[in-house]
């Protein structure tokens, strides 16, 4: 059947066709400046402190209107006496060079012009221990290139440009689960998604393979078999691994209250029958099971909560399956449909844990740590196994089977019309439009065919694995209109809108209201288009921005990377990462879903926690496995610099890395990442950690790093962020002391801010605000428009962070200000070569 599947899809790829910051260092004496331009340069900074004076609010993204005695003109002499130094002909430093740049001639070098405002708006420029000029020149001039970049596009808007896209991973999975309410794990059967600029949903990277190709054929024929059921089912075999790290002592996810450890997973089942349930312990050195010296254990199996079997752990686990894996096994008969399977331990104690007699949570590396004194050990669920069916007796009435089957044909004239009013509907949410007759005529030969060779429950089968492996579902094309000009912009079609603004706020297709707006043209009015955005907003599926565009933004991703030494952390276990990650996300989630400033994401005083975090942390009077808001006591815990997701995924298994916490914080935050290190340059693990006969703190092994030249400038700009998060360790836990050296997070930001702490780094990263409000605001124009932002996108991003600011940077203003830009409601029409 996938051939002629196949067929549809390869026909349809042809058509895919702030506060202002008094600068510490004035200008050099005579001796550096021709006396005519110091006087010059005197007059200009001048002027631009009374631009400064009488602006309405410090540190306003409103543009400063430019004093009639200072022209653009009369701003080169400051590039060329404090930027060229570095960036000249010759020494090109950032692969730039300034020499012949004209700040009256800005529009003409627009990407290089775009560059500068960053690092000025940043504060990074000139760097430290170079010459600045005084008082606020340097906004000024920020600003008199931004008023030339601003009128370039304002009458001349470029949308960009972006090919097609196609469902990701988590978009394909989302967009089943609200057509047929399955949830799928779909990296059986797509291949890890490549990331550009952060996110997984950049148009021109989603390269096309007849691997991916024929990973969506199998997603669409397991999908469709899942969803419907098969009595014919053979049997087959699913494994469930539980991570080596996982907590054994707290109840998991989904699990029946009074179990712990384990896992719980949801699985679907194709037909009525009997399933055998593979259970895998960890093995210990000693011939026992791991964790199985001391007591007998009882595991339970459950299906939907209801408890299906108990299993005594045999701690010697004799039995063998065909592939040579100690297991122990249980039939058990299961309806069709998807249900949640849990095996987990039964909890039989209860009460706080003894010091003397502290349990291992979890496996650790090396498992022999367990029979130290005074120390217990837990047995851990390595891998749970579903197999068959076998003993079919049938397929049961399930919630998708209930969701697809809008009718029921009770003669056989009426199964025809029967099964295209089930295929009309099906179609419809598949390709997030209205159908035609052309659509209709391929899917229903595919429903015959299925029908001509079963029954009508397997027509209406064969015609929703097509569905699913159309390209009109598979792909997001949009479609040009007939009047396009080649080069020109063209506003986007309402149904294109639509899924858009779907895809970008839930990840998942448009609902029925969207695409009934879109049908009637109503989407093209800017005022129905923000009351969708803020109903949408409102709706629960809007958790994609927090787990899905916030996580990236934030690389939460690399928190799985990172393993904290098992001796030095013995605390830490993937349960405790695990619920790092959600902390973050639910904090994004309520930015959101309250409509809360952006700016919290430094100074929010409040963050949400399970018992297991709030021990982490030190924060009393929380305990079980349920996040709660609680109000943060420690100043040092504000914001994302004290979540410990960011601290953790950007340190080492051993050891805090200042260096990957400042550099994390100039890419993340302000969007300036720091040039990679020389080729020759050694790393800092090759700097020796020991001196006068004990460990060197992280610090002082940095100072002895940083003592070659190669080094130094690019560490001056890390390092110091880094230091001021220093208290916290590997793992994101307060401390006062690194291998019995005190901690010393005092430094010097790039811009001359002294820093002593965390609140120190908040409070000189919210001098200049505007860096990461457009930082913020270029990240989340690149996910809303699947393609990576440029030069040319900026003067959009000031329009939304200038409306944001007026209403105190709340984050629905960014979402509106995204989805009204000309990035998101318009294309550029493809040349003709």
């Amino acid at each position: 059947m996938n051939r002629y599947i196949l067929a549809i899809l390869g026909a349809g790829l042809p058509a895919l066709g702030l506060a202002t910051h008094s600068l510490r260092a004035q200008p050099e004496p005579a001796d550096f400046t021709p006396v005519s331009e110091y006087v010059r340069m005197l007059a200009i900074e001048s002027a631009a402190a009374r631009v400064a004076s009488t602006s309405p609010v410090a540190g306003s993204a409103e543009p400063l209107p430019l004093p009639p005695s200072i022209r653009p003109e009369d701003l080169t002499p400051v590039v060329q006496q404090y930027c060229v130094v570095c960036h000249n002909d010759r020494s090109m430093q950032g692969n730039l060079s300034l020499a012949s740049f004209e700040v009256e001639r800005a529009t003409a070098s627009p990407e290089t012009s775009e560059r500068m405002i960053r690092k000025l708006r940043a504060g990074m420029m000139p760097p430290a221990g170079r010459p600045r000029p005084g008082g606020d020149t340097l906004l000024v001039l920020a600003t008199t290139l931004e008023s030339q970049m601003d009128e370039l596009y304002e009458d001349n808007p470029d949308p960009g440009r972006r090919t097609f896209q196609r469902l990701n991973r988590d978009e394909y999975a989302r967009s089943i689960r609200q057509m047929l309410g399955l949830e799928v794990d779909v990296s059986a059967f797509l291949p890890t998604e490549t990331m550009s600029q952060n996110f997984d949903n950049i148009a021109d990277v989603q390269m096309l393979s007849p691997t991916l190709l024929d990973g969506y054929l199998r997603a669409a024929g397991q999908i469709a078999r899942d969803a419907i059921g098969d009595p014919d089912a053979t049997t087959s075999e699913t494994w469930y691994k539980v991570p080596r790290t996982a907590s054994q002592l707290e109840r998991v996810e989904g699990a029946p209250f009074g179990t712990r450890g384990g896992t719980s997973v949801m699985h679907t089942f194709p037909a009525d029958g009997t399933y055998v349930f593979r259970i895998a312990f960890h093995p210990g050195p000693t011939g026992f099971l791991f964790g199985m010296t001391s007591r007998d254990e009882l595991l339970e199996v459950s299906i939907d909560g209801e408890r299906v079997a108990v299993i005594e752990v045999d701690r010697w686990l004799t039995e063998s399956d065909p592939n040579g894996m100690n297991v122990q096994t249980t039939p058990i008969h299961v309806r069709a449909g998807q249900h949640r399977v849990t095996a987990a331990f039964i909890d039989r104690a209860e009460g706080p844990v003894q010091d003397v007699i502290a349990p291992i949570e979890h496996t650790l590396a090396d498992t022999q740590i367990g029979s130290a004194y005074g120390i217990t050990t837990l047995p851990h669920l390595r891998d749970l196994g579903v197999s068959g069916p076998f003993a079919v007796t049938g397929v049961s009435d399930t919630p998708s089977r209930r969701t697809v089957f809008t009718c029921r044909p009770t003669s056989p004239d009426e199964e025809l019309p029967c099964a295209s009013k089930i295929v009309r509907t099906l179609a419809t949410q598949a390709y997030r439009r209205p159908v035609n007759d052309r659509d209709m005529e391929g899917l229903m030969s595919f429903y015959a065919m299925g029908a001509e060779e079963r029954d009508f429950e397997a027509g209406i089968r064969t015609a929703l694995q097509a569905i699913l492996a159309s390209p009109h579902f598979v792909f997001r094309i949009e479609e040009v209109p007939a009047n396009a000009k080649p080069g020109r912009n063209y506003e986007l079609g309402d149904i294109d809108v639509a899924s858009r603004l779907s895809f970008f706020l839930w990840s998942s297709p448009p609902d029925a209201e969207l695409v009934d707006l879109a049908s009637r043209g109503r989407l093209n009015d800017p005022a129905t288009l923000e009351k969708q955005v803020r109903r949408m907003l409102a709706d629960p599926r809007a958790e994609a921005l927090s787990t899905r565009f916030a996580a990236q933004w934030l690389r939460l991703q690399d928190l799985q990377k990172i393993h904290p030494d098992a001796l030095l952390y013995p605390q830490y276990d993937a349960t405790l990462a695990r619920s790092m990650q959600r902390e973050t996300e639910l904090f994004f989630d309520a930015l959101f879903r309250e409509d809360r400033s952006l700016l919290e994401i430094l100074t929010a005083d409040w963050t949400f926690v399970n018992g297991r975090l709030a021990r982490h942390y030190g924060i009393p009077n929380v305990t079980g496995e349920r996040f709660r808001r609680v109000t943060l006591t420690d100043p040092n815990r504000r914001g994302l610099l004290g979540h410990g997701s960011v601290l953790t995924m950007t340190s080492h298994a051993d050891r805090t890395s200042p260096v990957l916490r400042g550099k994390w914080v100039m890419e993340v935050f302000l969007n300036s990442p720091p040039p990679p290190p020389p080729p020759d340059v050694p790393d800092l693990e090759a700097t020796e950690g020991v001196a006068d006969g004990r460990l060197l703190s992280v610090r002082e092994r940095m100072e002895e790093h940083r003592r070659n030249p190669a080094c130094r400038s690019c560490h001056l700009m890390m390092d110091p962020i880094g230091l001021a998060l220093e208290y916290f360790d590997v793992t994101g836990a307060w401390r006062v002391k690194d291998n019995g050296v005190p901690i010393d997070a005092t430094g010097e930001l790039y811009d001359g801010t002294g820093l002593a702490g965390p609140a120190d780094l908040r409070a000189a990263l919210l001098q200049r605000p505007e860096a990461i409000v457009r930082t913020f605001t270029g990240n989340l124009m690149a996910y809303a428009v699947g393609r990576r932002v440029d030069y040319y996108d900026q003067a959009a991003i000031r329009v939304i962070e200038r409306n944001a600011a007026k209403n105190g940077y709340r984050m629905s203003e960014f979402v509106v200000g995204v989805v009204q830009s000309p990035a998101f409601r318009m294309a550029r029409a493809e040349t003709v070569e």
